[in-house]
């Protein structure tokens, strides 16, 4: 198998395995990983003596951090074409997860946020446990959810997904599977004989063979801080502008409601009117591909706005965590401000 130092590829009994290897960078992704990932899979695809694929990332602290920042704020600086690159066989991968024709078993302990969401909500079998971190944080660094977050977050119940999206806030595992962003909670201490179940299955196993078999060996997630707070967030999130849901959290009593007031004003007031519009446009849209085709013309804008560099700047590289947002505050939107991300890629990624 093509294995990397960043990424391991190996097979396991009947498993075809993927561990990502940047645990110092918890797991981020490079192109050469996407690349590496999208090869393993289609090998594994029409391998017959591969029933499965898990996939994991190495070390404690997270599956998935996310997505290479560094690399596409250098490349909108340098106007080379490595973001868009990056971006294309990203939202590809995306994609053909979402349809993987084998059961794709996806360990999402640690820190699970952005390109990590990419790789592992799309997939067929989810697990968290008590160390899962997800979040989609975008809007604190004048960016957006992407890798098909804009399809995933609208079919979270109620406005559970509107909430995620524009907070940023980080939820645990109850909230993750609440939200439909994974499937079963297993202690992580498990995970190394969850692997080895999996791998031992017969070559001939099931989608729910393998789902039963985690059952076996899932645990109660406990509760669920968004469905405690389903009707408020229900009340509050369901206004189709950034300035009604600010409105209506403060009417509503209690920390929850104050918390995601606060952290709303603190993202960039762009980022946070994308991310809305971008929710509202995938509830209504027909598939996964449509979101990612819009994304991605949506990616190509964020190379040309301000408060993606200066978030960037301020959450990554000076590590200041005070980025000055221009514009500054939502009235100063436009619609025309936000016209200019709604144009579409050429090439789409995928025909319509």
């Amino acid at each position: 198998m093509n294995s990397t130092d960043e990424v391991i590829i190996e097979r396991r009994g009947s498993a075809g395995i993927v561990r990502l290897n940047r645990p110092k960078a918890l797991n981020s992704l490079t192109l050469p990983m996407v690349r590496i990932i999208a090869s393993a899979l289609k090998d594994f695809a029409v391998d017959p003596a591969v029933a499965s694929v898990i996939v994991t990332g190495e070390g404690e602290r997270g599956f998935s951090a996310g997505g290479d920042i560094r690399l596409l704020h250098r490349s909108g600086k340098e106007g080379s074409d490595e973001a868009e690159t990056f971006w294309r066989e990203e939202f590809r991968l995306n994609h053909a997860i979402s349809r993987y024709s084998k059961p794709y078993v996806v360990l999402m302990d640690g820190i699970t946020m952005g390109g990590g969401v990419g790789l592992s909500a799309h997939g067929s079998h989810r697990v968290v446990t008590e160390r899962t971190r997800l979040a989609m944080p975008e809007t604190g660094i004048g960016y957006f959810p992407d890798v098909g977050a804009t399809w995933l977050l609208p079919r979270a119940p109620g406005e559970a997904g509107t909430w995620m999206g524009l907070t940023g806030l980080t939820v645990e595992a109850a909230d993750v599977i609440h939200a439909g962003f994974a499937d079963h909670y297993v202690m992580s201490s498990a995970l190394p004989a969850l692997m080895d179940a999996v791998a031992a299955l017969p070559t001939v196993a099931s989608a729910a063979d393998v789902h039963a078999l985690i059952r076996t060996m899932a645990a109660d997630a406990g509760e669920s801080r968004l469905a405690a707070n389903r009707d408020m967030i229900d009340r509050a999130f369901s206004a189709d502008t950034v300035e009604g849901i600010l409105a209506a959290l403060a009417d509503e009593p209690g920390e929850f409601a104050e918390e995601a007031a606060g952290v709303i004003a603190s993202r960039s007031p762009t980022s946070l009117k994308l991310t809305l519009r971008l929710l509202r446009a995938g509830r209504t849209s027909a598939n996964l591909a449509e979101c990612l085709n819009r994304e991605l013309g949506a990616c190509r804008g964020i190379l040309y706005n301000h408060d993606f560099y200066e978030g960037v700047r301020a959450a990554v590289i000076d590590k200041d965590r005070n980025p000055k947002w221009s514009p500054a505050s939502l009235a100063e939107v436009t619609v025309a401000d936000l016209d200019r991300f709604f144009v579409p890629a050429q090439p789409p990624l995928f025909a319509s």
